[in-house]
């Protein structure tokens, strides 16, 4: 029976388990949403910005264990907002599908209202760009996006829809989804895997984000795995979650300019098995730890996608593979004798670790310092939160002070975009009703899009926002500092900053303000106690605490 392209579209996003598009209305695909309006299964987030959308739905694809989030733009400016997010679904490996209106095919090449080539555009933000110009192959076309967006290594892919497109008859079926195809380990891989862990006095695992979206049961095997045959893990940048801070076989967090004492110990490792992680250079300490392209010690590398190993540093064993199955094969093959020795090892890391964790800060005169925030509100997080941060020097004390564990969910831009706190803690908010969704941003990062509060407002999400106003772009003040001492910076990062909690107040919001030390624990409580609508702590932060690792005009103390 034929029905209209949008009808069909409709119908092919139902049948790959979408339930929720995030998006800002768009005259170049009004004949899709006006499908959609038919077909209750799907719900549309109408978003404020295109570049909140975006990150709300690259959130969605973390949430969703593996499965791609889905975000609706309009096209040329629409897209353009979007690009932001695009970027940050390409080097976080996040599945996303976008689907982009276009102009009517009659009017391509003609330079007509806001045509772009989206080949030429999203070539280096995206896994494909896949244009449907033919009507038989729409439905055909959203299966091909989102099997690519969720296989190998997981990334953004665009679905390019002319507008005309939509409202033309088509007797074509619903594309079935295409089966997930997972990698696998050879034995004899397998084999050396078990034997270099075995040999090893002093071996380090990091896991990230190819677990990321792991479940439960996987993140338990880790732990049994960590403690059957005597192995540090450390989770690495942006991937907190992980692994239970507070266990002992935690070896310590993996993440942009680790404190040199964790570094140092770090690199006594006799070998390094990299789970999961893509090893960037935020995790390799700019590529110094491990050493590119040749490695100071042997490197195991194990991601799902072969040709993500090997790209840039040189393993001594590759394995293509979903971590979650190598996990399992060194289960059932138990640990090797004499695995015990490495008792001591795991127990440095460790002890270096709870060390530096210890909740010790020192009063500021110039404001909060961010570590009394970060301990307080560690002190609130359910054991199912969901916590964001924007980029920023303050998401270093979050890492310092805060001991995250399995179930809880951390969610941020590991690119280092900013702007996607609050849209990612709406988004959880959305997503998780009723469970707790914690954003910490900026004062920078809060004017790019806290305007998506009111996205929260409109479907009655209640993200609790910590906001740390130094009235700065802190961290570029730091990266100055650092690269030419003792010259003027502040007028190339100094911010005039609106009251934030009385902002928060104009959308219906909860506004908090927390100017001292002796406000910290009454102001936290107060923004937890909130159940039903958003809430905006204004933290008046020190900006001589520059970092949880550096003081203003003080050595560093991190790697």
């Amino acid at each position: 029976m034929s029905r209209t392209v949008g009808r069909v579209l409709a119908e092919s996003l139902i049948a790959h388990g979408i339930d929720t598009i995030w998006m800002v209305p768009g005259e170049s695909f009004l004949g899709l949403t006006d499908a959609l309006t038919e077909v209750p299964e799907v719900r549309l987030i109408v978003c404020r910005h295109e570049g909140g959308a975006g990150f709300m739905a690259v959130a969605d694809g973390r949430m969703r264990e593996g499965r791609a989030g889905v975000l609706l733009v309009s096209r040329g400016p629409g897209l353009s907002n979007a690009m932001v997010a695009l970027h940050t679904a390409y080097h976080d490996a996040t599945p996303l599908v976008v689907l982009c209106g276009q102009v009517e095919r009659k009017d391509f090449g003609r330079l007509a209202l806001q045509e772009q080539n989206y080949s030429k555009l999203l070539a280096d933000v995206t896994k494909d760009v896949i244009e449907v110009n033919e009507v038989v192959q729409a439905s055909e076309s959203i299966a091909r996006a989102f099997h690519l967006a969720e296989s190998g290594t997981p990334g953004p892919v665009a679905v390019i829809l002319p507008e005309d497109i939509f409202d033309e008859p088509t007797e074509a079926p619903v594309a079935k989804p295409r089966p997930r195809v997972y990698g696998g380990a050879r034995e004899e891989d397998l084999d050396k895997l078990a034997d270099m862990l075995a040999k090893a006095e002093r071996p380090l695992v990091w896991v990230g984000g190819a677990l990321a979206n792991a479940g439960a049961g996987t993140l338990d095997e880790l732990r049994q795995l960590a403690e059957q045959w005597v192995l540090p893990v450390s989770p690495t940048h942006r991937r907190p979650q992980l692994f239970d801070a507070g266990h002992p076989n935690y070896g310590g967090y993996m993440g942009i300019r680790v404190p040199k004492q964790l570094v140092e110990e770090m690199k006594k490792a006799d070998l390094l098995v990299s789970l999961g992680e893509r090893l960037t250079d935020s995790v390799s300490q700019s590529y110094s730890f491990p050493t590119a392209p040749d490695p100071q010690l042997p490197l195991v590398h194990v991601w799902p996608d072969a040709n993500e190993i090997g790209r840039v540093f040189r393993p001594d064993l590759g394995i293509a593979a979903e971590p979650a199955a190598i996990i399992r094969a060194l289960l059932k093959r138990g640990a090797p004798a004499g695995a015990a020795k490495r008792a001591g090892w795991v127990a440095g890391l460790n002890t270096i670790h709870n060390t530096l964790m210890q909740p010790n800060w020192d009063s500021m005169s110039d404001g909060v310092n961010f570590a009394a925030i970060c301990v307080e509100v560690g002190k609130h997080l359910a054991p199912d939160a969901a916590v964001t941060s924007d980029a920023g020097n303050f998401s270093s004390f979050i890492h310092r002070y805060i001991g995250f564990r399995p179930g809880q969910n951390f969610l941020s831009s590991v690119v280092g975009a900013m702007g996607a706190g609050v849209p990612m803690a709406v988004a959880a908010a959305i997503r998780r009703p009723g469970k707790q969704a914690v954003a910490f941003v900026g004062d920078g990062g809060a004017l790019m899009s806290g305007n998506e509060i009111a996205t929260a407002m409109q479907y009655g999400a209640a993200p609790i926002i910590i906001l740390s106003d130094n009235k700065r772009y802190g961290t570029i003040g730091m990266h100055h500092e650092v690269r030419y001492p003792n010259r003027p910076y502040e007028d190339a990062v100094r911010l005039t900053n609106p009251d934030f909690a009385a902002w928060a107040r104009v959308f219906g919001a909860e506004g908090i303000t927390i100017s001292t030390e002796a406000e910290v624990e009454e102001g936290i409580a107060r923004a937890f106690a909130v159940k039903t609508k958003p809430v905006v702590v204004h933290v008046h932060t020190s900006a001589e605490q520059m970092s949880a690792w550096r003081r203003r005009g003080a050595p560093r103390v991190h790697g």
